[in-house]
């Protein structure tokens, strides 16, 4: 099986983007690999696929419980899928992924100084080379707001301005050894009740030119899938979606709760599983070009 690494540079060449879904507990993450296997039988291939746990979302599973959680579906149905720690907000947490054995981390600084955020950076990095070297270290390089939510307004500091530039960009990743980099082009996390704003495929290309660095969307929720194509065709090769899962996830229960006062959880949560399944394949069927 090639590795994760690998499997970034493919797609980028593809022009296809794997996709990355937030889980928060088993039967999101049933459903997420049920669908990935749903759309990789309609390809003909296995289709990559990146599953994302936050630092609250792996307390909730254990940290070890869902590297083998995910290792095991890997092993067992031999399919190409990932574990992914995401956005962790101090070198300790971020080390203890990689000493678990994700196969991915993201050190998140955007609320420190670059200064701080570069020099933590680089602990991570030298800490995954000497303990996980199969390990990627991801960064997030620019303002693209926080939380997996629905928002009134765009959030405050997210605009052309404060964008990801290519030269910045290209010393960060230089300095820091990252092999990963989610830059900001438009994009914000969580979704806004308007609309999310327009995404910058202009800047991710330039990004991509400067760096030649795989680049990850962060906060894919809630962009047009025009946007989505256009910023896969321009170098993004890895897409974040968790709040869209979110939203579809409540919104089953709260309907079968509406419907039936069964106590069973795996009863109420069946429509819920499938809600996410149908929204997780749609997704994977526009970053794999399999949509019209």
């Amino acid at each position: 099986m090639k590795t994760l690494k690998e499997y970034l540079f493919e797609a980028k060449e593809q022009q296809k983007a794997i996709a990355h879904f937030n889980v928060a507990n088993s039967d999101m993450l049933m459903s997420v690999f049920a669908a990935a296997k749903e759309v990789s039988e309609e390809a003909g291939e296995k289709i990559p696929l990146v599953i994302g746990v936050s630092e609250g979302e792996r307390d909730a599973f254990g940290v070890t419980q869902i590297v083998d959680y995910v290792t095991s579906l890997r092993n067992e149905h031999d399919y190409p899928v990932f574990l992914n720690a995401d956005h962790t907000y101090s070198v300790e947490r971020t080390c203890e992924a990689i000493d678990a054995g994700f196969d991915m981390v993201i050190y998140d600084g955007a609320k420190i100084s670059h200064e701080e955020n570069l020099e933590n950076t680089k602990k991570v990095v030298a800490y995954r080379n000497e303990v996980n070297p199969n390990c990627l270290v991801e960064a997030e390089f620019g303002f693209i707001g926080s939380g997996s939510s629905i928002k009134d307004e765009i959030p405050e500091g997210v605009s052309e301005e404060t964008m990801t530039k290519p030269d910045e960009a290209k010393a960060f990743v230089d300095a820091s050894g990252v092999e990963v980099l989610a830059p900001s082009v438009g994009n914000i996390h969580g979704m806004v009740k308007s609309g999310n704003p327009a995404l910058n495929p202009e800047r991710v290309a330039s990004i991509w030119e400067a760096t030649k660095t795989p680049l990850v969307l962060h906060g894919g929720s809630g962009s047009s899938d025009e946007d989505f194509l256009a910023v896969i065709r321009a170098g993004i090769s890895l897409i974040h979606i968790s709040t869209e899962l979110r939203v579809v996830f409540r919104k089953s229960i709260e309907e079968s709760f509406a419907k039936d006062e069964t106590l069973a959880p795996y009863k109420y949560f069946k429509s819920a599983k499938e809600a996410v399944q149908k929204a997780a394949a749609e997704r994977i069927r526009l970053f794999w070009g399999m949509s019209s």
